[in-house]
């Protein structure tokens, strides 16, 4: 059933690169059309800010920011409309959103291995987001909330716990008792992961600059906790396990913590990268990479499989987000600058409408 389309909406939008300054909050954006019979418009109530949001504003090559552009990956709220091929959900569902997607038949996409498709889109980055009254997506991107979850932490949820999740398990392959380093413990992929390795029973080192950080994470489960403003982490690590190191080393901080993360890798270890939060560019030493036999892993966001298998989880009351703090839309802004700020301890979630 398609619904004619609303005349405006509010949006948060990016109309030039330059920063979370650069930020417009509108309210005379035209609500977007549902064009596409395999689509669906979604009344969004909450979205959540990722440190992707950040890059986006600052400007990433080739992300086509305009006057009108709606920045915004996560996202959470009601099914408005539906394209006449959707079958599974109707007008009036509570739902959350799969940020990314592949609209091409190709060898990636047969293997249901989407992020690998050169056509892979991610809302607010490629397409877009969810900053604003309403978003259209693929009907397979659309998925119900759980019960017993909130708007904030449905929207909290998508982004950061697929990105954990295909880390984790899917590319590093994580087991009981297997010691794993989390790098910037307080972000949303550090916190999913250490929920994940908590849950399979893998000893989790976690550092942060903040002590307050790692007694929050302390009650989350991790089991050793090293302030790297104030300890040599590698140094450390290699002292308390008799020089072994770890098996896992698990980093989306980038420049400021890759040689710590090498320094604590063990023989055969496997480290496992999503972003650069502190900067791209990296320098290894090649002897020590092909003499430890290191493994050194890219992992980005995750396949609609691993998509399914993350809101399995969520229903079953597990990997439930943290969310640090609510803004409202008309503080977009200030939301963008809290987390570009680092003080944060969980997801930084907007508050774009309500809902029932």
């Amino acid at each position: 059933m398609i619904h004619a389309s609303p005349p405006r909406m509010r949006g948060l939008t990016l109309p030039a690169p330059g920063g979370p300054s650069q930020l417009v909050l509108r309210d005379d954006l035209a609500v977007p059309p549902l064009a596409n019979p395999a689509h669906v418009r979604v009344r969004i109530v909450a979205a959540a800010l990722n440190h992707l949001d950040l890059f986006v504003a600052d400007g990433l090559p080739g992300i086509p920011l305009g006057p009108g552009w709606v920045p915004g990956a996560d996202g959470a709220g009601i099914v408005d409309a539906v394209g006449a091929e959707v079958t599974h959900l109707r007008p009036g569902d509570r739902v959350l959103l799969n940020p990314g997607y592949a609209d091409a038949d190709d060898e990636y996409t047969r293997a249901g291995d989407q992020p690998l498709s050169p056509s892979y889109k991610i809302l607010g980055e490629h397409v877009p987001g969810t900053l604003a009254d309403y978003v259209t997506c693929p009907a397979s991107c659309v998925h119900p909330i759980p019960p017993g979850i909130s708007w904030e932490e449905a929207a909290a949820f998508p982004l950061a716990t697929l990105t954990a999740w295909r880390m984790v398990h899917t590319r590093a392959r994580v087991r009981r008792g297997q010691h794993v380093l989390i790098q910037g413990i307080g972000g949303g992929v550090a916190l999913a992961a250490l929920a994940m390795c908590h849950d399979i029973g893998a000893v989790t080192w976690v550092t942060s600059g903040s002590d307050e950080k790692l007694a929050r994470a302390a009650q989350l489960g991790a089991t050793h906790g090293l302030n790297y403003r104030t300890t040599d982490v590698a140094r450390a690590i290699r002292q308390a396990t008799a020089k072994r190191g770890m098996d896992v080393v698990i980093d989306s901080v980038g420049t400021a913590t890759w040689a710590s993360s090498l320094g604590a890798l063990g023989r055969a270890g496997r480290l496992v990268t999503c972003g650069g939060t502190s900067g791209p560019m990296l320098e290894t030493d090649v002897r020590k990479l092909f003499w430890n036999q290191w493994t050194i892993m890219g992992s980005t966001m995750g396949s609609d499989d691993e998509f399914a298998a993350i809101v399995l989880e969520l229903g079953a009351g597990r990997l439930r987000p943290v969310v640090d703090r609510v803004f409202p839309l008309a503080e977009g802004r200030a939301a963008y600058e809290h987390l570009a700020s680092g003080r944060q301890f969980g997801k930084v979630v907007i508050r774009v409408s309500d809902g029932p």
